[in-house]
């Protein structure tokens, strides 16, 4: 009976399941008869606009780099790579490190001279020592002391004279396949994203022309090439040919950021050609196509602008490297030199070319990186490891002596080095395609190192109330432009207007202001610059001058390397009109924002060690963010 009953049982279950199957089946029949109904229920599903604000470095050196290997540099790519996503790591001088909150994608762009050198010799790589110098080298190196020093000065030497003493394609390709390899099996999309890149080492007679060269692309196309180097060419448009051939070669896609302006007395943004002609309008398309972006602030100094180019601007002087170049010894900067080498400047200049050739050499975006050369990605001021291993926390490395004058005198002491700095870029996720495509469409900005969250659009029609509308994003792509976008022909009796809104890091410093900067070309051929204060914390006044009555405080005690958030807002909001627009004028707008003051680096290792530094060592500082422009053309 009880095996009849079971029987039954099974027979209706599947009886049921095979009537439900048909059931499926008309339902599924009929529903694709029927017309598609558009799901209301989650209004998100069809939005493809950016909606996160991603941080990383697209600047960032390890062993592989010649200057790094042979200056005591232990730390390899995987080392960076590991430490970016949050895992501790011990530092060439021995010291547990780790970031207070991980990256969300790096960039290792060792420099393509002599790529692997140090780490070659290290390992006493068979094909190096077949070769004449690389056998001499590594003999040096062994000796240690003096020997030592003179194989570093006979590197350098050769790169300086782009003398090329070691040439093996095996070899480059074996250590260019191994750096792609490992960023192939660190990049996890959706996590963390690992680009491919180098970096092109251009420094004529000692002025730093220097690009990172970074790829959209996985090892299948990326190992198709091997990096184009200074020794092939320090001339930027051969290296633009380099990048049109890879993509014709690959069906990829390549970008180039310059970096460091403000240490090529005057040649980085200079109006004529490397080679001493005047710009046309197929190099400043070619310029703008393959240099989207522009490094501005990093370790090195800061590059948005200097006191004697913003007059007016209090906030000019941050971070501010005005020594020379990097010959040996170095060659002095002038006061004309600055014109081409600060970013400001060379986005007035982009206007004043673009009116005279029809296109703008200088229309590029912004981004801040590292430039780190200890395999260790650090850009927050109490967490600041340096440039090179002898930068690293000790009780001296403030006065180590980083550049030398002819006279043998300092001319850059480690002090002067910056915490400097993030790129943030908005895109939907965390990929490489995705972070690429952001970088080349400048939707991109450059932070001193703290995680500011900064977004501004720009349109004809916004209203003061809708910077505050839960869908402020929406908005401003349907009816307008986000940073590094274009405004055109003016709707008679129309103003520009822009809706910013900033979000202090979660883990720093609370907000001074938001600043918006616009430069322009007037009727007659000359540039312009004004800085409009549009949003000022604790409830200050802004003047008609456009400019805040007065300053934000300080609370900063640099005894103890400390500061409170009693001053200053964790949100600010904005919106601007621009009521002096002429519609006939070029113009640029780009939104700066400042924190309030903290602690600097020099400050928190003054703590820590119980050094007393000189006066002229500066304790705090007020970071910052610059974002891309949105750029106006009649």
């Amino acid at each position: 009976m009880r095996r009849q009953r079971a029987i039954a049982m099974l027979q209706a279950c599947i009886f049921a399941s095979m009537a439900n199957l048909v059931m499926a089946q008309e339902w599924i029949t009929e529903k694709e008869q029927m017309p598609e109904k558009k799901s209301e229920y989650s209004p998100y599903v069809d939005q493809h606009f950016p909606q996160r604000v991603f941080f990383g470095d697209t600047h960032h050196h390890t062993i592989l780099s010649f200057d790094d290997g042979l200056m005591g540099t232990k730390l390899g790519p995987e080392d960076s790579f590991r430490f970016a996503r949050g895992e501790e790591v011990i530092s060439n001088t021995g010291v547990r490190a780790r970031l207070i909150r991980p990256l969300d994608f790096l960039a290792v762009t060792d420099h393509a001279e002599y790529l692997g050198l140090a780490d070659l010799i290290r390992t006493a790589d068979p094909d190096l020592l077949a070769t004449k110098y690389g056998r001499k080298w590594y003999d040096m190196t062994q000796k240690g002391g003096d020997a030592g020093f003179q194989a570093a000065a006979e590197v350098f030497f050769s790169i300086g004279r782009r003398q090329e003493l070691i040439k093996s394609e095996r070899i480059e390709r074996s250590v260019w396949e191994r750096v792609v390899d490992i960023a192939s099996r660190y990049n996890k999309p959706g996590r963390f994203s690992a680009l491919n890149g180098y970096e092109w080492t251009s420094t004529p007679g000692g002025n730093n022309l220097h690009r990172v060269v970074i790829f959209r692309d996985g090892s299948e196309r990326v190992k198709q090439i091997l990096p184009f180097s200074a020794f092939d060419s320090d001339n930027p448009e051969d290296l633009w040919g380099f990048m049109a051939e890879y993509e014709k070669k690959t069906g990829g896609r390549v970008l180039a950021i310059p970096h460091n302006g403000n240490a090529s007395n005057g040649r980085m943004f200079e109006i004529q050609t490397f080679n001493g002609n005047p710009l046309n309008r197929e190099y400043a398309i070619q310029r703008m196509l393959r240099e989207p972006l522009i490094e501005v602030t990093q370790t090195k100094g800061d590059g948005e602008t200097h006191p004697f180019l913003s007059t007016d601007d209090e906030f000019a002087d941050f971070e501010t490297w005005e020594f020379g170049n990097f010959a040996n010894p170095i060659v002095p900067k002038t006061k004309q030199m600055l014109r081409t080498e600060y970013a400001r400047s060379a986005l007035k200049l982009g206007l004043q070319q673009e009116a005279k050739l029809g296109a703008n050499p200088f229309k590029f975006g912004m981004i801040g990186s590292t430039d780190s050369h200890i395999g260790m990605s650090t850009t927050r001021e109490e967490n600041y490891f340096g440039k090179m291993p002898q930068n690293e926390p000790s009780p001296h490395r403030w006065e180590h002596v980083m550049l030398k004058k002819k006279d043998g005198s300092a001319a850059v002491t480690d002090w002067m080095l910056g915490a400097s700095g993030l790129a943030a870029v908005w895109t939907r996720e965390n990929t490489r395609e995705e972070i690429f495509d952001a970088m080349a469409r400048k939707e991109v900005y450059a932070t001193t190192g703290t995680r500011i969250v900064v977004r501004v659009f720009a349109g004809w029609d916004f209203e003061s109330k809708e910077v505050e509308r839960p869908d402020f994003a929406k908005q401003g792509y349907a009816r307008g432009v986000p940073m590094g976008g274009d405004l055109t022909n003016a709707p008679k009796d129309k103003f520009p207007t822009f809706m910013v809104r900033a979000l202090r890091d979660v883990d720093g410093a609370n907000l001074d202001r938001i600043q918006i900067i616009k430069g322009w070309l007037d009727k007659d051929g000359k540039l312009h610059e004004k800085i409009y204060d549009v949003a000022v914390s604790d409830g200050r006044k802004i003047g008609k001058d456009g400019r805040a009555k007065k300053a934000v405080g300080n609370t900063v005690d640099v005894a103890n390397a400390t500061y409170t958030n009693t001053i200053g807002d964790a949100l600010l909001t904005a919106y601007w009109k621009d009521l002096n627009f002429d519609p006939k004028e070029r113009a640029f707008y780009y939104v700066r924002v400042i924190e309030i003051p903290t602690p600097r680096w020099t400050a928190y290792d003054a703590k820590r060690f119980g050094i007393k530094m000189p006066d002229n060592v500066p304790m705090t500082v007020q970071d910052r963010a610059y974002t891309s422009p949105v750029w106006y053309t009649p």
